[in-house]
């Protein structure tokens, strides 16, 4: 950690960021998002960006957020106890989007920052965020072009970076009350700052830049694709999972919560529509019990070139 960091290059990165996803998932669905400017009363807010009731998505929402506090709540100093009251400024950009058509994934991705400041101890600093993809019918050139955009994004900062954070995406999106990831995976790290401030920073924006270059093209692949009541109950059914993970496991969630967030922010992750079904099944065989197959941790790069 040798350069000292700069929260402003990392706002000034978010923001444009913020705007270049935008821009791109508008032109993708047609339609424009809504722009909600917020404050936040202990410091600092935002710009959530919702789109409901899309040609394609049937939500998505897009944050931006710089806000600051006097003492880092529990789900940050978890693995951290030496900061536990520190002051904190944090900045990142989160997504997700509900797509309507069930042949496009589901997806999410967010970067962001944090610094930790305490009396008598030099401030610290971290990286974090990645990209996952949560599909209910799975396509192998899928899998292989998001992962091989994945290792694209990694490639530069070293050969044994992807497996790596592919590694702890696996881990990390893994509802152990169901023994089964979120999806087919991508990128997930935390707590970076093992490289200087500037090298760290680069992969952060590698990796955000490299988002729509994984998924715009599943979606212009899939967007036409013609179904049924049968796959529309399907994905509902499986939205349940990601309900269930981000209620449950998700650490940004408890972050938000427990540092007094926006609750429609922090909330917009959640699928406008929803179903649980008791002790459901798919048929053996169909394409809605394909999917199990890819639900655990799997080497897709090897395993389908």
């Amino acid at each position: 950690m040798s350069a000292a960091p700069d929260i402003n290059l990392v706002i000034a990165y978010l923001r444009k960021l913020h705007d270049q996803i935008s821009d791109q998932l508008e032109a993708l669905d047609g339609q424009r998002f809504r722009r909600d400017a917020w404050q936040r009363p202990e410091g600092g807010g935002g710009e959530s960006r919702v789109l409901t009731n899309g040609v394609l998505f049937e939500q998505a929402g897009i944050n931006f957020s710089h806000v600051v506090g006097k003492q880092l709540p529990p789900s940050a100093t978890a693995a951290r106890p030496e900061l536990s009251g520190a002051s904190w400024t944090a900045t990142g950009i989160s997504l997700v989007f509900h797509p309507r058509n069930p042949y496009i994934p589901t997806t999410h991705a967010n970067v962001r920052f944090f610094l930790a400041e305490k009396p008598g101890m030099s401030p610290v600093w971290w990286f974090g965020g990645g990209f996952d993809l949560t599909p209910y019918y799975v396509f192998d050139e899928d899998v292989l072009h998001w992962h091989q955009v994945a290792k694209q994004a990694c490639a530069p900062f070293g050969s044994a970076v992807y497996n790596k954070y592919k590694a702890e995406c696996d881990q990390y999106f893994f509802l152990k009350h169901r023994n089964e990831t979120r999806g087919i995976g991508g990128l997930f790290f935390d707590d970076l700052n093992e490289w200087d401030f500037a090298r760290s920073f680069a992969f952060q924006q590698s990796v955000g830049d490299h988002f729509m270059k994984a998924y715009g093209p599943i979606v212009e692949r899939r967007k036409d694709l013609s179904y049924g009541d049968r796959e529309r109950q399907f994905q509902l059914y499986r939205r349940g999972r990601y309900v269930e993970f981000n209620l449950v496991y998700d650490r940004g969630t408890l972050f938000g919560l427990q540092s007094n967030g926006r609750t429609e922010s922090i909330l917009m992750s959640m699928p406008p529509l929803v179903r649980w079904q008791y002790d459901f099944h798919p048929e053996p065989g169909s394409a809605e019990a394909k999917l199990h197959e890819y639900l655990r941790p799997r080497d897709w790069l090897n395993e389908l070139t």
